[in-house]
């Protein structure tokens, strides 16, 4: 690898193997049953991808910018990239994987949870129990539109920063309200098929800007939405 590609890599970290609890029986019915799931040791990005990064994707694969680019409360280079559609996101990780020689994907829903608890088992959000407006977020109230740029708040247990907040973020899975019900234990990959993609996260534009870590999303993988971005992960050798 040149030294240049080297900055192209997001931060990564390492997601230890292990069993975990996921799902919520305070959550709608999709987060129901809660089931114990194990999942092999991974890496995730340290932060959501940002219109910076995406920007050198876009430059080498003569990509069109896509909606709400050029839009102000947009613009800052370390704010999580928004307007991706799921084709998209999956475009980047093949580009990410030829570009570092590592293979680069999106995390499945079991994944980004066991990622976003951050080993707190059983608790509501990255942090513990307590409502987001308990927490000194940077700059919560203060923001007339737009994510906030990148880790400017405490990160969780794994070093994993934004897990709650700013933008939905695409995961490789079909979605399924009631895939929990048969969800097999060890390394979960969703339905074989399905009409939407999971999705995972909270999101800027609604009232109450945090989600927590059960909370499941779903999007037509063709839709290209302002809270929309994405995190890529990453296997390791021992996993599936």
């Amino acid at each position: 690898m040149r030294p240049e590609e080297k900055k192209l890599i997001p931060e990564m970290v390492l997601i230890p193997e292990g069993s975990f609890l996921m799902g919520s029986e305070e959550g709608p019915d999709n987060e129901k049953p809660v089931h114990a799931v194990w999942v092999d040791r991974f890496r995730i990005g340290k932060f959501p991808i940002t219109r910076s990064e995406y920007l050198i994707f876009m430059e080498a694969a003569s990509l069109p910018e896509p909606p709400f680019w050029r839009e102000e409360i947009f613009s800052e280079p370390d704010q999580p990239v928004v307007g991706i559609s799921w084709h998209d996101a999956a475009g980047y990780c093949e580009w990410l994987s030829l570009v570092a020689g590592t293979s680069f994907r999106l995390p499945t829903e079991a994944e980004w949870e066991r990622a976003a608890r951050g080993g707190l088992e059983g608790k509501k959000y990255p942090w513990g129990d307590g409502l987001p407006w308990d927490r000194p977020y940077a700059g919560y109230n203060l923001r007339s539109g737009g994510p906030q740029p990148v880790g400017q708040n405490d990160p969780n247990g794994f070093g994993l920063y934004d897990m709650s907040e700013a933008v939905h973020e695409w995961c490789s899975d079909f979605y399924d309200p009631g895939y929990y019900g048969r969800s097999p234990e060890k390394n979960p990959q969703g339905p074989v098929e399905g009409k939407r993609q999971a999705s995972r996260g909270g999101s800027w534009r609604h009232r109450i800007k945090f989600s927590r870590c059960s909370a499941r999303s779903s999007l037509i993988s063709t839709f290209r939405y302002a809270d929309y971005g994405f995190r890529v992960a990453s296997s390791l050798s021992s996993n599936r």
